[in-house]
């Protein structure tokens, strides 16, 4: 593997927070960061060395961008797959756009884990009312519509539980093609995050456990309060499908334990950084950022074992506005996204406990 040294510019699509602390992760092992985003105002702009304003499906511009760096990677996975695979006809793109085209859509992505093995919720695609009744059928109620493509934080989702849900969903989901899934009773809601290297070697983070309000994430726990079986579990199914997806990064893999029989059912794949690993960053030797760039980079993968049990706290709309009282607390890790306008539900920040480990 040919190892891409510190001063080369790495190229990251999106300018959200994700790439905003992949770059001061960047920065720290020195190298220099260049952030392309349709959006003037991205969080990610203030700590790159470059940036730049163009659509996502410009080809000229995604050319240019192409010509100024040495390696390319993405910080969500709602860029279209084909900007990536455009960008990975003239740079080395890491994670591959195999990864993105299999996580864009839900249906691909659960069609591709149960041909791995690995167990899902039941689900059935839909478009129309008749496909609808159909897929109930199948998944039973209650059970969760969701759009395809695009979705996020509960975004393109209902519930359908009765005939009232039924013509919601509809309305909803809009017509596009979208997915019906069985609901899964569960115990408590976990993620897997593990990077891999081009060579396969493989480094898994403590899994955690997270908590949600209205859909988005609102605290994570670490250590997550399961069993060793449960813990080996979840990170043997990560990295089965790392190593599926011939996966260079870091991976994140939503995962619900089911209340009755304790099994590990994978919700989703993030191939990115992710929200739920933010604790990384002062609860981790390494954290999930650092990783990321040493795995592109093909630098030896760090030690992601936790340095005590860590709570991290989503900071969402005026959240942020509390600032003086997470200052002022000597054990708080405080950030702050750079996003101007605090907005209901939106992510400005996170704040992060660490209670170290004692022998």
């Amino acid at each position: 593997m040919v190892m891409i040294l510190p001063g080369s510019v790495i190229g990251i699509l999106g300018g959200g927070q994700l790439g905003r602390m992949l770059a001061a992760a960047a920065g720290q092992l020195g190298y220099k960061c260049h952030i392309y985003s349709p959006d003037e105002n991205s969080p990610a702009f203030d700590l790159a060395a470059y940036h730049t304003v163009a659509d996502y499906n410009d080809i000229e511009a995604l050319t240019a961008f192409a010509a100024k760096i040495d390696v390319a990677t993405y910080e969500f996975e709602n860029i279209p797959a084909a900007a990536a695979q455009l960008l990975a006809e003239h740079k080395v793109l890491r994670p591959s756009w195999h990864a993105l085209e299999v996580s864009q859509d839900r249906v691909v992505e659960k069609d591709f884990l149960n041909e791995h093995g690995i167990a899902t919720a039941a689900y059935q695609a839909f478009e129309t009312k008749d496909e609808l009744k159909a897929a109930l059928a199948i998944t039973g109620r209650p059970a969760i519509a969701k759009t395809r493509r695009f979705g996020y934080d509960g975004k393109g989702q209902a519930t359908v539980k009765s005939k009232a849900n039924f013509a919601n969903a509809l309305k909803v989901m809009g017509g596009v093609p979208s997915i019906l899934e069985a609901f899964v009773g569960f115990d408590r809601e976990i993620s897997a995050i593990v990077a891999r290297s081009e060579n396969g070697d493989v480094a898994a983070f403590p899994i955690s456990e997270n908590s949600h309000v209205n859909h988005v994430l609102d605290e994570t726990n670490v250590p997550a309060a399961i069993s060793p079986t449960v813990m080996a579990t979840a990170q043997v199914i990560a990295t089965k499908i790392a190593n599926a997806l011939d996966y260079v990064g870091v991976l994140a893999v939503e995962m619900f334990v089911t209340d009755i029989t304790g099994e590990v059912v994978v919700n989703e794949i993030a191939p990115r950084v992710h929200n739920s690993g933010h604790w990384t960053i002062e609860g981790a030797h390494t954290s999930q950022f650092e990783q990321h760039i040493r795995a592109i980079c093909g630098l030896p993968l760090g030690d992601p074992s936790a340095r005590g049990a860590v709570r991290m706290k989503n900071l969402l709309g005026k959240d942020i506005l509390n600032i003086e009282e997470y200052l002022a607390d000597p054990g708080a890790h405080f950030h702050h996204y750079g996003k101007c306008h605090p907005v209901d539900g939106r992510k400005m920040g996170h704040v992060t406990w660490i209670d170290p480990k004692t022998d």
